[in-house]
C-alpha cells in the first residue's frame, strides 16, 4: 500500500519492562520489513536497565521509519497499552511485545489486507502468531473464514494467541484499562471483549508476530498474577460472566469471581457480581480455589 498525502496508517507499539536484552530482536525485525511505512513506539513501563539508551540510540540513525519513545512509572501492560493508546495518532496499531519480532513482510500484509478491507466497517485485522521456528501458536482459521470476532474465533473452538491490529479510534472508543492500587494486571482482553459486541475483525490468515514466552513473563506465571492481583482479575471475571461465550466458561468465570475477590479481600462480591445467584452457588468451589492458589504461591 502506498502512502497517500505522507500518511502513515500504523503504529507498532512496544511495551518494554526491563527487556534491553530482547528488545534488540524486535528492533531488527522492524528493520527487515521491506516497508516501512509505519511508526515504532515504545511504551518503556518503568525499566531499570539501558532500555531508554537503546532506544535513544536507535533514534540518532535512520533506519526508515520513525522511533517514538515514552517512559511511564511502572504498572503493569495494561498500562503501558493505555499509555500506548494515548499517544498513537495513526489510523491502525498492533503491539508486538518486547521479547518478540515482527514477522516476515508483516507490515506489508497489514497494510495490503487494510487497504482490501478498509471501507467494511471492520474494527482491525485478526492475524496469527507464531513461534520463531515458524509454527503456529494453538489453531490456524478455519478454511474460508474471512471475519470473525475474538470472542468467536475461540468460541468456535480455536486456540492459541493471535495477533491483533485495531482502529486507533475504535480501541479509544472504549475505556481504558483501570488500575487498581497496588496491582499491576488487568487482562488486555477487556478492551477487544468489549469491542466484540459491536465490531468483527477481518482474517489475515498470515503470520504478523514471532513469539517467546519469557519465564518472567505473565503468561508463564498465572497463579502469582492471580494471588498478586486479585481486584485485577474480579474486575476481568465480572466482565466476562456479562458476555459470556458458554455456559462451561460462564461456571468457570464464576468460581474465579468468587476466588480473586476472596483474595481480594471484598465483602460486597456478591452484591457487585452481574451473575448473583450463580455466584452464591460458586462459593465453596471458590473458597477451595482461593485457597489453593494461596498455597501453590506462599513461597
Amino acid at each position: 500500500m502506498k502512502k497517500q498525502n505522507n500518511e502513515i496508517l500504523l503504529t507498532v507499539f512496544t511495551p518494554a519492562y526491563n527487556r534491553a536484552h530482547t528488545l534488540p530482536r524486535t528492533f531488527a525485525s522492524l528493520c527487515a520489513q521491506s516497508c516501512k511505512d509505519f511508526i515504532w513506539l515504545v511504551v518503556d513501563d518503568g525499566s531499570a536497565d539501558n532500555t531508554a539508551q537503546l532506544v535513544r540510540q536507535w533514534q540518532t540513525k535512520e533506519h526508515g521509519f520513525e522511533i517514538r519513545y515514552v517512559y511511564k512509572e511502572n504498572g503493569g501492560m495494561h498500562t503501558a497499552h493505555n499509555t500506548a493508546y494515548a499517544n498513537i495518532d495513526t489510523e491502525l496499531n498492533v503491539c508486538i511485545d518486547s521479547d518478540d519480532a515482527m514477522g516476515e513482510e508483516a507490515v506489508r500484509k497489514i497494510l495490503d489486507k487494510w487497504e482490501s478491507v478498509r471501507d467494511a466497517g471492520y474494527a482491525g485485522i485478526i492475524g496469527l502468531d507464531a513461534d520463531f521456528a515458524g509454527q503456529v501458536i494453538g489453531k490456524g482459521f478455519p478454511e474460508h473464514m474471512t471475519e470473525t470476532t475474538v470472542i468467536g474465533y475461540y468460541a468456535g473452538g480455536g486456540s492459541g494467541d493471535k495477533k491483533l491490529v485495531y482502529r486507533t479510534d475504535i480501541i479509544n472508543s472504549y475505556p481504558p484499562y483501570p488500575v487498581f492500587p497496588g496491582e499491576k494486571y488487568v487482562a488486555l482482553s477487556y478492551k477487544y471483549r468489549l469491542i466484540d459486541q459491536s465490531y468483527k475483525m477481518a482474517v489475515l490468515d498470515e503470520i504478523l508476530c514471532n513469539v517467546e514466552y519469557q519465564q518472567d513473563g505473565s503468561s508463564m506465571n498465572m497463579l502469582r498474577q492471580y494471588a498478586r492481583n486479585p481486584q485485577g482479575f474480579a474486575f476481568w471475571r465480572k466482565v466476562c460472566m456479562q458476555y459470556p461465550t458458554s455456559r462451561k466458561r460462564l461456571l468457570m468465570d464464576c468460581v474465579h469471581y468468587v476466588s480473586s475477590s476472596l483474595l481480594a479481600g471484598n465483602r460486597h462480591f456478591i452484591r457487585e457480581s452481574p451473575r448473583k445467584e450463580l455466584t452464591c452457588l460458586c462459593l465453596l468451589p471458590g473458597w477451595c480455589l482461593s485457597k489453593y492458589i494461596l498455597g501453590k504461591t506462599k513461597s
